[in-house]
């Protein structure tokens, strides 16, 4: 089994189990799954360690155990998901868990992320009216993140899930040089 396929295993199996035993704690156990993915993979020392197939399991067990003592409150089906990863020696795929974990919980809320890109900043009312337009068309919850991209000259690039809606003036562009390329042969 790949590490993807692996991951998207353990992310369905610890939010059903999530869902069904403390649906309340959905959002805060990926809160608690980022921060430990984030750990996990931001200290070189500890990834390294944990990543290590010549490390013993029993020592990544202790080390995975002595991180949840101190991490404070961790739900309980996160605790034991982490405790089955460590004894499988599948903790490099936390950061994939977490990831897919996400989309499930915001593919269950019903919502959908998406990103606007423009030539120049887009003005906070701008967006939220975008936003709002967004989620009246899909009839879900819009998060939209902003970026700038000043190679797209103008207009609006908007990405929704895998959805592109190219409004830029550089496609624009494009597409009228392929119109008189079309025209003159």
């Amino acid at each position: 089994m790949t590490s993807g396929a692996a991951a998207g295993r353990y992310a369905r199996a610890l939010f059903d189990v999530v869902l069904k035993e403390v649906p309340a704690e959905a959002e805060p156990v990926l809160t608690q799954l980022q921060d430990l993915a984030s750990l996990f993979t931001g200290n070189a020392t500890l990834s390294s360690v944990l990543s290590n197939p010549a490390i013993p399991i029993a020592k990544k067990m202790a080390v995975t155990k002595a991180l949840l003592e101190r991490a404070g409150t961790i739900a309980p089906p996160l605790a034991k998901t982490l405790l089955m990863l460590a004894e499988r020696d599948r903790l490099a795929i936390l950061p994939d868990i977490a990831r897919i974990y996400r989309d499930r919980l915001t593919d269950h809320q019903k919502v959908i992320r998406g990103e606007v890109t423009t030539a120049v900043a887009i003005a906070p009312a701008r967006l939220q009216a975008l936003r709002q337009g967004l989620e009246e068309a899909t009839g879900r919850k819009v998060v939209l993140e902003a970026k700038v991209d000043p190679s797209i000259i103008g207009g609006v690039v908007t990405r929704l899930g895998s959805t592109v809606y190219d409004g830029s003036v550089t496609t624009q562009l494009a597409k009228m040089k392929q119109s008189l390329i079309e025209a003159g042969q």
